[in-house]
């Protein structure tokens, strides 16, 4: 294995496909459509450097954590850690070069949101919120793309993280399920420590279907039509059939990857209605 690949490895960097959907989807939202070449280059550039120096941080932190844990233990092989210190220094200052070049606010809000995406990395120490704190991190992707299309916060964009906010939470909880015996060893927080695994299961329904409420409040207040209804319905879907599989095997809890579907099918569902309505507007 080459050390390029070694390093996306080691920061998972298949995950991203769990937040860059929803940023996509703010961005596509707030330009009506695709933004400027300029601004879509660099809202893409600054969710890598985000999600990099967010993953660095969190590998170095837990890098003993890791050693423990039989489902991470291969980590600390894959990058030596002054690497990885070194990769979250240089990812922290482009992400913040990147915020200057799209416009003030994203400058003023990009020190704000690493802090939120680093504290998350130490919750599982003193709370077993983690899950919902892991949720405020990816939250903060469409307020960002939103801002940088449109150089203003905006309450729609606040829906949306909302809805990233259950999400995540929601589904993070299951898969702490693989984790539970480890972390009750160690003496970690997670909500799965906390109530059990039959009660996390039942509150991350709750919090799947506060999920889809708030996605459909947001195509509400955004207008958006049938496109949109198609592609929250198989989101509703997708996640009722992962609760029913999780309901009969925890095994399926490792399905959480193939949940990132979520986020794709939700930023085709906004692209194909934008489509349809610049169509039928011309």
């Amino acid at each position: 294995m080459g050390p390029a690949r070694a390093f996306l490895r080691f920061i998972c960097f298949s995950h991203t496909i769990f937040a860059f959907p929803f940023a996509l989807s703010a961005m596509l939202t707030a330009a009506h459509g695709i933004p400027s070449r300029r601004i879509f280059l660099l809202i893409i550039a600054a969710m890598v450097f985000a999600r990099t120096a967010a993953m660095t941080f969190n590998r170095v932190t837990d890098w003993e954590l890791d050693k423990r844990n039989p489902r991470t233990a291969y980590r600390h092989l894959l990058v030596s850690q002054p690497v990885a210190i070194a990769a979250c220094t240089i990812s922290s200052l482009s992400f913040i070069a990147t915020a200057w070049l799209i416009n003030r606010l994203c400058l003023m809000l990009s020190p704000v949101a690493l802090g939120i995406v680093f504290f998350y990395s130490l919750t599982k120490r003193f709370t077993h919120a983690s899950q919902f704190f892991l949720g405020l991190a990816l939250s903060v992707a469409p307020v960002g793309a939103w801002s940088a299309v449109t150089g203003e916060l905006a309450p729609p964009s606040l829906i949306l993280a909302l809805s990233v906010f259950l999400w995540v939470a929601g589904f993070d909880m299951i898969y702490a399920i693989q984790d539970v015996e480890v972390d009750q060893r160690d003496g970690l927080g997670s909500m799965v420590v906390l109530l059990g695994v039959s009660k996390s299961l039942r509150l991350a329904k709750w919090l799947h279907i506060g999920m889809l409420l708030s996605l459909a409040f947001f195509g509400w207040a955004e207008r958006f039509g049938f496109p949109y209804a198609i592609a929250l319905g198989l989101i509703s879907w997708m996640l009722m059939y992962w609760h029913l599989m999780v309901g009969r095997s925890i095994e399926a809890a490792n399905w959480a990857l193939s949940n990132a579907v979520v986020g794709l099918l939700l930023t085709a569902g906004i692209f194909a209605d934008l489509y349809w309505k610049s169509n039928s507007h011309s």
